[in-house]
This record gives C-alpha cells, sequence and structure tokens, in this order.
C-alpha cells in the first residue's frame, strides 16, 4: 500500500516554530558579552532568527552555503541556531580554544562564507584573516555601541537585524540537507568535520528529550554550560525549545561565582564536562553558606566523572547526577546513566557503582564491543572490547573524506574501549590509543584517575603508561593538587590501592602545575607523554 501520511519534512525550523507557538513566553535568560544580564522568550528568538535569515539572504548567502559561527551561549547565539538553517545555510560552530592552525584549517576546510563572530573574539579571525581566502563576509555579533575597533571590514549583528521584519518563511528542503556542522579536536591529524542534517538533529533532539535521558519538560530551568560550539551543544539547543523549557545562557564566563550566579537563577538541569563541576564543588566547600536553590539534576560528560563528583553532589547538596557519554559524530548524545527498575532495586552503594557507568542508549543508538578481530563479545560486564555504533544521527561519512567513516554494515567504531553489562549499561574503560597495557593485561586509566580525584587534595588526574623493559608499559598518575595543599604521593597511592590489584597499581606519582588539555577541555594524554618525555622522566629504579 502506497504512503497516506502527510510529508512533513524533519527540519530544525520546526523546533523553534513549536516553540514560539506553544511555549511562546517561556524565559530565555542570558549573560551578554557586553555584561548585562538579558531577558527575552521564545517567540523573541523566533523573530530574532527569521530576522537573522531574512539578513543573510540579502547579503547573498544562498542554500548550502556555509556560515561559520564563533560565539559562547547566549541570547544571540541561539538566533542564529536557528537563523543560519533557516536561511538554508549550514551552520558551522567555531571552538574559540583552537590554535590558529587549527582554527584556518576548519573554516577554509568547511568552505565558510560568512563569520559571524562575538565582540571579544573578533581578534582571533584578525590574527588569521590572511589564511581564509573563502570568507567574504564578517558579522560581529553585538550592537553599533559595543563594535570594537578593527581594521577587517565588518558589519554590526543588530544593525543587520533592525532593517529586517521577520515575516519571511524559512528555507524549505529535503530533511536530509546539510543543517551543521562540528569538528572533531583533531587530537591526532587535523580535526575532522562531522556535517549534521536536519534529519539527524531532529531525530536526535526526540531522543536526547526522552525520560530516560535527558528527561526535559516545560517546567525545566536548563543551563547548557556546555558551549553551543562542542559536540552539536549536546543537543540542547533543540531539546529545550522542542520540549518548551525555560534556558539560562551563562555567557563566557565560566569562573565558579559566576556559574552559580547563573545557576541561581531557577536552573533545575544543567550540562557541563567534570572539570566545570570540580571547580564549582572546590568553590562551594570555601564557600559554605552557598546552596542549590533549585537545581534537581546536573548531565556530566565529555570524559569519565569521578564517583568522589556524584557523592558530592547527592550526598551534599541533593542534586541527581547523570552520566552520560558521547562523540561529536553522535550528535553527540551516546549513553545517559538514568535508572531502570533494575539499578534503582540496588542498595546505595549498587546504585553508585552504576552511576560509574556512562549508562545505557536510547532508541536509535545501537551499540555493540568487539575483540580486536572484530568478534562480537558478550554484554556480561566483564568482557571488554573495542565499542561501536549506529543509527540515523551518527556519522556516516567525514565531510570530503571520500570515504566511510563505518564498516560494511555501517557499524562507527568510537576509539573507546569498553564493557557492556546484561541491562545495557557502557562502562568506558578507556580510549583504545589510551589504554595502558602491562604485562598483556588491560589496565584502565580511567579507573585509575577517578580513584585518585577521590583524594581531597587532588585536583586533576591523569594515568598514562610508561615504557617499561619487562611489562611493556607500566601506569603512572600525574597529579594536579589543590591549591594550597601538597599531598603525599604515598596517601594517594594507598588510596588507590585500596580498589586495584597490587599489579594494576601506579608505580609513581609526578606531581605538576596543570595538565594539558584539548580544545574541547579532554586531557590530552599526548601532549602528557611529549612533556614527560621532553622533562626527561623515568619510572622509578
Amino acid at each position: 500500500m502506497h504512503n497516506l501520511m502527510q510529508d512533513w519534512p524533519l527540519r530544525v525550523s520546526a523546533i523553534l516554530d513549536h516553540a514560539a507557538h506553544y511555549h511562546a513566553d517561556r524565559e530565555i535568560i542570558s549573560r551578554s558579552v557586553e555584561g548585562p544580564i538579558t531577558k527575552t522568550t521564545w517567540s523573541g528568538i523566533h523573530l530574532q532568527a527569521k530576522k537573522c535569515a531574512q539578513a543573510l539572504r540579502k547579503l547573498g548567502v544562498a542554500p548550502g552555503d556555509v556560515v561559520g559561527v564563533m560565539a559562547w551561549n547566549t541570547a544571540r547565539h541561539l538566533e542564529v541556531w536557528y537563523g543560519v538553517p533557516g536561511a538554508g545555510a549550514v551552520l558551522h560552530t567555531l571552538n574559540p580554544r583552537l590554535f590558529a592552525d587549527q582554527m584556518s584549517y576548519v573554516i577554509d576546510h568547511a568552505g565558510d562564507k560568512v563569520l559571524m563572530v562575538d565582540l571579544d573574539l573578533l581578534p582571533l579571525i584578525e590574527g588569521i584573516i590572511d589564511r581564509l581566502p573563502k570568507v567574504e563576509t564578517i558579522i560581529v555579533m553585538t550592537d553599533r555601541t559595543h563594535m570594537p575597533e578593527t581594521n577587517l571590514d565588518v558589519l554590526c549583528y543588530e544593525e543587520l537585524l533592525a532593517e529586517e521584519d521577520g515575516q519571511a518563511d524559512w528555507h524549505m528542503g529535503p530533511e536530509t540537507d546539510a543543517c551543521g556542522i562540528c569538528y572533531t579536536s583533531g587530537t591526532t591529524g587535523n580535526p575532522k568535520g562531522v556535517v549534521y542534517t536536519h534529519r539527524s538533529n531532529v531525530l536526535h533532539a526526540l531522543a536526547a528529550q526522552s525520560p530516560d535521558m535527558l528527561g526535559l519538560g516545560s517546567a525545566d530551568t536548563v543551563m547548557p554550560v556546555v558551549p553551543l560550539f562542542h559536540a552539536n551543544g549536546w543537543s540542547i539547543g533543540y531539546t529545550a525549545p522542542m520540549a518548551g523549557s525555560r534556558v539560562v545562557m551563562p555567557g563566557r564566563d565560566m569562573t565558579p561565582p559566576a556559574v552559580y550566579e547563573m545557576l541561581e537563577h531557577g536552573v533545575t538541569i544543567t550540562a557541563a564536562v567534570p572539570t566545570i563541576w570540580l571547580g564549582l564543588l572546590g568553590w562551594l566547600r570555601d564557600n559554605s553558606d552557598k546552596r542549590f536553590s533549585t537545581l534537581d539534576r546536573v548531565v556530566i560528560g565529555g570524559s569519565s566523572c569521578p564517583r568522589a563528583v556524584i557523592e558530592t553532589f547527592q550526598n551534599v547538596y541533593g542534586v541527581q547526577v547523570l552520566h552520560a557519554w558521547g562523540m561529536t559524530e553522535m550528535s553527540p548524545l551516546g549513553t545517559v546513566c538514568s535508572f531502570k527498575p533494575e539499578i534503582s532495586a540496588l542498595d546505595e552503594a549498587g546504585r553508585l557503582d552504576a552511576q560509574e557507568t556512562v549508562g545505557h542508549p536510547p532508541f536509535t543508538v545501537e551499540l555493540k564491543i568487539t575483540d580486536d578481530d572484530g568478534v562480537t563479545l558478550p554484554e556480561d560486564g566483564e568482557e571488554q572490547g573495542k565499542l561501536w555504533c549506529r543509527g540515523p544521527a551518527i556519522v556516516g561519512s567525514y565531510l570530503h573524506s571520500g570515504e566511510s567513516a563505518t564498516d560494511a554494515d555501517g557499524w562507527f567504531d568510537t576509539g573507546d574501549v569498553a564493557t557492556i553489562d546484561r541491562h545495557g549499561y557502557v562502562r568506558i574503560t578507556d580510549r583504545s590509543k589510551d589504554v595502558i597495557k602491562s604485562g598483556g593485561e588491560w589496565i584502565s586509566s580511567i579507573d585509575l584517575e577517578n580513584a585518585a580525584v577521590g583524594h581531597a587534595d587532588v585536583a586533576e588526574a591523569a594515568a598514562v603508561g610508561i615504557p617499561h623493559p619487562k611489562w611493556d608499559e607500566r601506569p603512572i598518575l600525574v597529579v594536579v593538587p589543590v591549591p594550597g595543599t601538597s599531598p603525599a604521593k604515598e596517601d594517594i597511592l594507598s588510596l588507590v590501592a585500596a580498589k586495584f590489584a597490587k599489579w594494576q597499581v601506579p608505580d609513581d606519582v609526578v606531581f605538576v602545575e596543570e595538565l594539558p588539555h584539548t580544545a574541547t577541555g579532554k586531557i590530552s594524554k599526548l601532549t602528557l607523554r611529549d612533556q614527560l618525555k621532553a622533562r626527561g622522566y623515568t619510572l622509578p629504579g
């Protein structure tokens, strides 16, 4: 029988239409780049996004053109988030933390025709503009009063929008049109471009919004601390208006007092990498009069969340932790550690054990683990192997690669090593390139790091393998102490030894002032190994 249902393309513009119609007055509170905290609504974002689409068309932006956007989490960024694809163009989110060579590479590789940047980020473009021959127009996302001095030929965002009335239709086309581009962090070679379609973004947002995932609703106030330029903004730019949630946008200031101030605008759910929460919890420890007034749950992803962070949020502040995992290539959500009935039935220690996993996948994400020969391994929580995924919001090919990113059956190799238990809960034990193999046995660097961070005087820790003449590699811990403290090496190793077999305990602890991080905030083990080699580090004995 022929299809008798309506042909209704899954395009992201429909998400904002829904929010503006059915949640028109829901607030969007934002710390602006200029400084003041501003307020608008979903209907206000909708109007500005329509004006943005009109302005881009007037500048000659055609369907399929790429528009690079480098901006902090503000209301303006939400306007552009929908205005660019609403004009039929492709939104390329730019990470301002990239090195100049990487920044110029991704802008040129994606073919950005227009750049839209926050006023404080314009100097980054000034420094590389000679390497951007394809860029025709630069728009500074501010008003005339705050336009920065520059030798570049730039346009003022607010002036461009003031010339439009917002009474234009969104560009309509197939749901398989390109909608956005986000590049991987490029820790091994040049960053790779992941191209999201309208369809993949809508399906991913539907999956992410579901109760066992982020569980957003119209009664929630969500604050995405994770930048919109990081891994598709963890989809919050789509899930929030889809659910009709109230939104708080924290701007560029990620210091603990600033994050806390914005959380106190009624936020019920927030999301960020562990580094942000380690800093905030440390600040709260020093400011014991501060409590969370409304915060109910916190999503933690990007890298493994230490058990100590989970316990502090839940036992001290009464905030549920949702440990999550995903990748830029997955749009990015892969799993969330919400409780299935089997986990809820456990005692507190059992539930905490489960929360050290990254949880289970939603519908639209399939997972499996294999050995090095590609043989599928049992999901018993014990066998660990290479983690593979497939689904409608997972990369098929990288931009301009000319080849598939998956195997013949459509499975994408995540690069992670993991176990999966019988309930579908995934435990990431390492990145395949970071796994420590000693005497033919794997040692999880992630588990070692999480154990070390359980020490009160350890701010951050990284475990790496160091070449050994007999055992191939032996693990060491590289530790950043909490400012003003001097933890003893023996105390840290004793804490780790309580949770690991003797042969898994690191051979040494090295103290440093800071660890190297990638542009997305993850510890760069490659750089760390190079630093240790440069200082001539050798194992004790």
